[in-house]
This record gives C-alpha cells, structure tokens and sequence, in this order.
C-alpha cells in the first residue's frame, strides 16, 4: 500500500508540476464553454434577440404599405427597408438572414385571391442558406401580417369594396341557384363594409389576427432551475472534452515511459504491475475530478450554474474520472509509438464528444442519431452533469449515467490490464 500510494503522490507532482497543460485543462475549457453558453442562451435573463429581415417595397398600394409596416412593427423582427439590389447583396454577405420582396400589385392581387377571385400573387424570400430555421419563423411571422391587412382591407376598405362592387356586377347575367347564394353572400359583406368604421373615413377594424395566444412556462424539476442556463449544458461538454485530453496525456506518458526505458526501471522494483497500472489510473480519476470541480466552481460562481442535486453530481463526476482514467490505460495498452497513439485518440475523443452531446446537446440530433449516441460512454456522462444541473433531476437521473459509464470503465480497465499482462509474458 505504501507503494501505491507512493506511485500516486508521483503523479500528482509530476502533473502539477506541468503548468502548460495544467493551464490547457483548466482555462480552456472554461473560455470554450463560456462562449458556447452564451450561444446557447447565457443565465436565460436577457431577452430573446430579433430576428434581422429586409423588406424590399415595391408594392406603393395601401394594403402593400400596411403590410411592411406591419413587419416593422413586429416585436420579433428587426427590419431594414432596402431597395432589390441591396437586400440581395447583404443577404449574400450574410447580414441579412432573410429580405422579403413585396412585388407591385401584391396587396390587390392578395385580396382577389382571398375569395377565389384570383391566382394567388407570390413573395419572392430571399434568405441566406445557412438560416433555414430562421426563414421558417419569417414565413410565419409573414403569414400573419398578411392575412391581417388582406382581410381587414377585403371586409372594410375600399379595395373590398370596389372588389364586391366588380364582382357582383360580374354576376348579374348569370341566373343559377349557385350564383344567387353567391350574390346573397356577396350583398350581405356589402352591408358590412357599410356598417363598418372604415367605411366613413375612420380607421379600419384590425381584420383576422390570431385566434389565440400563447404563456410560456419553462418546466424544470426544482425552483432553484427556474430560468434555463445555457452556460451549464456548455460547462458539461467542454469538461468532458478536456478532461477526455488529459487522460489521452495521461496514456501517452505512459508509452512516453516505455521508450525512455523509465517503465521497465519501474517494473524492475519491488512493486506488481498492476499495482503501477492501478496507482496510475487512480492518479489520474483524482486529477480529473480535481478539474471537474475547478471548471464547475468557476462555473457556480461566475455563470450562476445551479447543482440540484450535489450527491448526483458528485456520483456522475466521479464514475467519468475513473472512465477517464480506464481510457487512458487502453490507449498506453493498445498504442504503438506516442505520436501515433496521440493522433488516433484524439480524433477518437472528438468523436466521442461530439457524439456525446458535449458541443451541441444530444436532443437536437435526428432521431436515429439519438438513439445510436446512446451506447456512446460520452453521452452518459453529458446527460448525467445535464440532469444534475440545469435540469435539476434527483439522484435517482444519476444512477444510470453513473452505472454505465463506470461500465465502460471496467471494460476499458480489464482490456488494458490483459493487454500489458501479454506484453510483459512475451517481455
């Protein structure tokens, strides 16, 4: 025992003692996450931004004029007005994400086409590729506006009301049942235009708006998670990442050992080698929560991220530090040479991360995707921190991520410890 301990008491002071990759652990992942948290909402307090559109005006009408500004007046939009060529150029340069264009005759040629009276007049988006999301909101946003103003214009404006006028001298020379419930129908919105405000010069009713509204409430498991903080799913992931990095280093050491001759010298001592092999994954699962926690206490105290359930958190830290640990030993096991140990379990973590859920969370993925990440260990550990922080799940949401991640860890472990067993047989 006193070897062991020995040999971890080593390791703590030669990874201390390296201030570069210390630093690398440490700050790195508190700048990354910083950055993705913000993306991803910040503390949830501020309010949501608009979304930038142009408008191109080419529609000089009433109900043309109206529409664009009923865009502008929109809470959810930032609207510039800018003329056909310029709307086309900043969206091609990215600084507009969508530009609608309101060809002349829209707003007639819209109220015609309301009663089947017409074709359906077009708007022509133009919107930047990468904002797919975007132009569907606008699309909707753009749909109320219009259906507002067409209908408000067609059952109290004049444009409705020449409209009525045309068509119902339009069917004067027709005498069929169909055509008379027509003009019955047509006659009585005349009325209506009559009785309405507008129709004596006073402002016109709004028209059809939304026939509902909606509340929006965040539901999370405690009060303490009340707003949503995009920072914790972001402190989650680049932990993970970073804490993955440190246990590559710790593998590669390893190797970095052999080739220097140090590791056969090691053997050679009084001490088994899986006690070495143990010493350093114990090592290394102590300085791994040893940053798990510095990168979550910046995150406590400086982003406001919330623990709901500190045993939680501590179990699922935990279990991904001994995983992180077992990690390493497979790659010190299974490696040839250290650079090219190096290269193949770097881009195995970037895969595991970004499989995990670590750089975007795992519920916007498709479907199958979600289901496949779920047999990737990396995944578990993500979810797990998720539950415990802004989710603000009990310990019970801990237990699985903990359970299968320490899985894989035993996996990872046993292969490793056979794998240096062979070597030192054939040795």
């Amino acid at each position: 025992m006193t070897a062991f301990l020995a040999l971890i008491r080593k390791d703590l002071q030669l990874y201390l003692s390296e201030r570069r990759a210390l630093l690398m652990h440490v700050i790195m992942p508190i700048v990354l996450a910083a950055f993705f948290g913000f993306l991803f909402g910040g503390s949830g307090k501020h309010e949501t931004s608009k979304i930038d559109i142009a408008v191109v005006q080419q529609d000089t009408g009433v109900l043309g004029q109206r529409i664009g500004a009923g865009l502008a007046a929109d809470p959810n939009l930032h609207v510039s007005v800018l003329s056909l060529e310029a709307a086309r150029e900043q969206v091609r340069k990215g600084k507009q994400k969508v530009a609608i264009v309101i060809p002349p005759g829209f707003g007639a040629a819209a109220g015609k086409a309301l009663f089947g009276a017409g074709e359906r007049p077009s708007l022509e988006l133009l919107y930047d590729p990468s904002e797919g999301a975007v132009l569907g909101m606008v699309k909707g946003l753009l749909t109320q506006q219009v259906m507002q103003h067409v209908s408000s214009e067609m059952m109290s404006g004049p444009s409705g009301q020449q409209f009525i006028d045309e068509s119902l001298l339009a069917l004067a020379h027709k005498d069929d049942a169909e055509t008379r419930r027509l003009q019955q129908l047509l006659v009585e919105v005349k009325h209506y235009q009559q009785r309405q405000p507008g129709a004596a010069g006073q402002a016109a009713p709004a028209g059809l708006s939304m026939p509902f509204a909606t509340r929006d409430q965040a539901i999370v498991a405690g009060a303490a998670m009340a707003n949503y903080n995009g920072y914790a799913h972001s402190f989650a992931g680049m932990s993970v990442q970073f804490i993955l990095f440190m246990g590559i280093d710790m593998g590669i050491g390893i190797l970095l050992a052999r080739r220097s001759g140090i590791w056969n010298r090691l053997l050679a001592a009084p001490v088994s080698l899986h006690t070495v092999l143990l010493a350093r994954a114990a090592s290394a699962a102590l300085i791994a929560s040893g940053l798990m926690a510095v990168v979550f206490g910046v995150a406590i105290l400086v982003f406001k991220v919330s623990i709901g359930n500190p045993l939680g958190f501590v179990l699922v830290a935990l279990s991904f530090a001994l995983f992180t640990a077992c990690f390493g030993l497979l790659i010190a096991a299974f490696g040839k040479t250290p650079e090219a140990a190096r290269g193949l379990a770097v881009f195995a973590t970037l895969i595991l991360v970004m499989l995990g859920g670590a750089w975007a969370p795992s519920f916007i993925f498709p479907p199958w995707m979600q289901t496949a990440t779920l047999a990737v260990p990396t995944r578990w550990a993500v979810d797990g921190l998720d539950a415990m922080t802004w989710r603000g799940l009990g310990l019970e949401a801990a237990l699985v991520p903990a359970a299968i991640q320490l899985g894989f860890a035993l996996l990872f472990g046993v292969l490793a410890l056979w794998k240096f067993s062979a070597d030192a047989r054939r040795a």
